[in-house]
């Protein structure tokens, strides 16, 4: 029998050893959660394809983030659900919308103590839950919806906002955004950029999450999944018109393409694990197939081996306290 002389399994021998040599760490400050807001309710509202997850009140909302802030999370971001949609979206530039109204309510709790971010994007506001505003043709107007963008990133601005999210997809967002904060004389909002934004089944959970309206699809904007190229070659447009951070979204899925932008950019890259790879695992989880928050961690350790320096997930505030413990 031939006797081993190298014997990696020396590093594995006992947990001290393992996390001493540990190459990937997931921390709390990684973290951003993500969370719904939704007009017109007292009380949060669970949400049935995402277990333990809600729409939130306005009162439950900053107790969320006040407990975000003391787990030592990174970053929240905030998705609005309103009331009323219409053609334009109109709700999502209006001071008074539910999500301005949310930021305003979350930063004046927690302040600087966590990075408070904002999705902009106008397919929680539209009737046709479209990302942007509709032509004659019914097509999203790319340079139309630039406009409504603009104007979007000045209300949440102007409501405290820390960090504006663009996640429509349309060409030239990122340069139109900046340029309407800087002359707002808001140019220490710093920009996340959705820049490899994939057109992904895994969505589906989240758009009952947003009670969205979609008609059809958004594979004219929105990228195709057998893309990794064109990802890099986004968040690469993204940086030169001011894109403090890129994102890819979905994580779990492109993995690949986290790396692959990783390795191009001089950035901080983020990932974004969506809904439906959430609820995958939660699934699981509830019929006794694997163990919960071994996969939980797991999987958020996959997505920073990859190469995401932030990773936005439903998991954030259990995945600090399992950290901790």
């Amino acid at each position: 029998m031939q006797i081993p002389t190298v014997r990696p399994r020396r590093l594995r021998a006992t947990p001290a050893v393992r996390a001493m040599v540990s190459e990937t760490a997931v921390q709390p400050r990684q973290l951003v959660l993500p969370m719904f807001v939704r007009e017109g309710i007292t009380e949060p509202v669970p949400i049935a394809s995402m277990p333990g997850v809600v729409q939130h009140s306005r009162d439950s909302l900053v107790a969320a983030a006040v407990e975000a802030a003391e787990l030592g999370l990174g970053g929240v971001m905030l998705f609005g659900v309103p009331e009323r949609k219409d053609a334009t979206g109109s709700g999502a530039l209006d001071p008074s919308g539910i999500l301005n109204v949310a930021i305003r309510d979350v930063v004046a709790e927690v302040g600087d103590s966590i990075t408070v971010m904002s999705d902009l994007c106008l397919d929680e506001f539209t009737d046709h839950g479209h990302c942007g505003v509709l032509d004659a043709r019914g097509r999203v107007d790319n340079d139309a919806t630039l406009e409504a963008y603009a104007e979007m990133a000045r209300a949440h601005a102007a409501a405290g906002v820390h960090m504006v999210g663009p996640s429509g997809m349309m060409d030239g967002q990122v340069a139109v955004i900046r340029e309407a904060l800087d002359a707002a004389e808001h140019d220490d909002v710093s920009i996340l950029a959705y820049s490899a934004k994939y057109a992904s089944a895994f969505y589906g959970p989240f758009r009952e999450a947003v009670d969205s309206s979609l008609e059809g699809d958004r594979r004219t904007y929105q990228q195709d999944p057998g893309n990794g190229v064109e990802g890099v070659r986004e968040a690469l447009l993204d940086i030169a018109q001011g894109a403090d951070m890129v994102m890819v979204k979905p994580a779990m899925g492109f993995l690949d393409v986290v790396r692959r932008v990783r390795d191009a950019v001089d950035v901080p890259v983020a990932a974004y694990n969506i809904s439906g790879e959430y609820s995958m695992v939660e699934a699981a989880a509830a019929n006794g197939w694997i163990d919960r928050e071994a996969a939980i961690l797991e999987t958020l350790t996959s997505i920073r081996r990859a190469g995401a320096d932030v990773v936005l997930t439903y998991w954030a505030a259990e995945a600090a306290r399992l950290l901790r413990a």
